[in-house]
């Protein structure tokens, strides 16, 4: 009888097989029956409807079939920003990327610069760091180190993109939050007695964070460090420097 019910079952999943298999449309062959105008502005009102999926189609297939369409280089911006709010963020930086290498002169280019910095910074982050305050400079900061590099290529490359603030508030945070990362990983050595790496470590937040917040605390850090090594003459160089600087 349980043997009979499983066939049942495999039986009446084959249709649905089919149907989802016949629902799964390439690109190349959506929307035939439209003209790359209709695509176009029907993908626009899916955007603004925030049918996300049913827009990534259209401009797929406008792009599939289009590819020199007059639509087509506004859809390839569109796809960026459609992706980005599915959370499909790695397709959104692909996307950006293929915008960036195919229309460099392009007058919005610069959006594409912003997205793919928004996109690699929030690839960075799971649902549960979005929902709640999660230290992020717990976590392994490639990805946001990445974003910065987007975003720096933005600032030095288009000063006076409308994009070009909010890019840079974005680097100081995020500088902050890569600062934070080295001071935690020179906590962990010095903890562990490993004073030599512990100093070392603070010194590069010192190095290559000027202005962040965490600059302080690695050069305590720094001192504690050298104290511990019995490096006395450097213990009071460090101290120089925070008393003449920071306090």
């Amino acid at each position: 009888m349980k043997k009979n019910f499983l066939i049942c079952i495999c039986l009446l999943a084959i249709p649905l097989l089919l149907t989802a298999c016949a629902s799964a449309v390439e690109p190349s062959e959506a929307y035939k029956d439209e003209t790359p105008e209709q695509i176009y502005q029907h993908g626009k009102v899916a955007l603004q409807d925030k049918s996300y999926s049913e827009a990534i189609k259209r401009f797929e297939a406008l792009d599939v079939q289009y590819p020199f369409g007059i639509e087509t280089e506004s859809a390839q911006l569109y796809l960026i920003y459609a992706y980005y709010m599915k959370d499909e963020y790695t397709m959104a930086v692909a996307a950006a990327d293929r915008f960036i290498r195919l229309h460099p002169t392009n007058s919005h280019v610069d959006y594409a610069y912003y997205m793919r910095g928004l996109s690699d910074y929030y690839q960075n982050m799971g649902v549960i760091e979005r929902l709640f305050n999660v230290d992020l400079a717990a976590r392994d900061l490639t990805q946001m180190q990445k974003s910065y590099r987007d975003f720096d290529e933005l600032v030095s490359r288009f000063p006076n993109s409308h994009y070009t603030p909010p890019a840079h508030q974005y680097m100081i945070y995020m500088r902050n939050m890569m600062a934070n990362h080295e001071l935690q990983v020179a906590q962990y050595y010095y903890n562990r007695n490993a004073y030599v790496a512990a100093a070392n470590r603070a010194s590069d937040v010192v190095m290559h964070y000027q202005g962040a917040g965490a600059v302080v605390d690695a050069l305590k850090l720094m001192m504690q460090s050298y104290h511990q090594l019995g490096m006395t003459k450097l213990e009071q160089d460090t101290r120089l420097i925070l008393q003449y600087n920071f306090i």
